[in-house]
């Protein structure tokens, strides 16, 4: 499985932007194949494995920042990653679309982060959305909420409220699919 060029920025940039004092510190705690790609330009177009891309720094930046809570830092890194992509002419079409509707795009969306990956969704009623991950032949939770702290955010930046993203399925507890049931005022 691949990540885009454009995550792996993304991760970078919130070490970089967050921990700014620690960032040499991170990148020295990289596995080799992270720090190959990390020490080095990153093409936003080109397509990294996962692990040594998304995953492994991730972890590391998590281990670092976050005493090792995978879910709580990377939905932080996701919502990093949503604010950052979501700027300028992006961030008023967000403002003036529906949550609903900002979803239904992010499917679209995450097949340019991941491949292979497919999102569709399932149900979409008024404040709630089921949506399913699947073909992604390597998951992990840190990839899962990193997903899920972008749709969290970028649903806050569309205006929505209290809003609340789970996993009633999931790569990562021996599901075939995952599921995340999104739900929002």
């Amino acid at each position: 499985m691949e990540i885009k060029g454009t995550a792996v920025i993304a991760i970078r940039d919130y070490v970089k932007s967050k921990y700014p004092e620690r960032f040499n510190e991170w990148l020295g705690t990289l596995p080799e194949g992270a720090k190959e790609i990390y020490t080095k330009a990153i093409d936003a177009s080109k397509w990294y494995p996962v692990k040594e891309g998304g995953i492994d720094p991730t972890k590391k930046a998590i281990d670092l920042f976050h005493n090792g809570d995978y879910e709580k830092g990377a939905r932080e890194g996701g919502k990093y990653s949503a604010q950052k992509a979501l700027t300028g002419i992006y961030k008023i079409f967000v403002k003036a679309a529906s949550p609903g509707y900002i979803i239904e795009r992010a499917t679209r969306i995450f097949a340019t982060y991941y491949q292979p990956c497919k999102m569709q969704v399932l149900s979409n009623k008024s404040g709630k959305i089921l949506l399913e991950i699947s073909e992604m032949t390597m998951s992990d939770v840190v990839i899962e909420n990193r997903i899920a702290g972008w749709i969290e955010e970028a649903l806050i930046i569309s205006g929505a409220k209290n809003v609340l993203v789970g996993f009633p399925k999931s790569f990562t507890k021996g599901d075939a699919v995952t599921h995340l049931d999104i739900s929002w005022n």
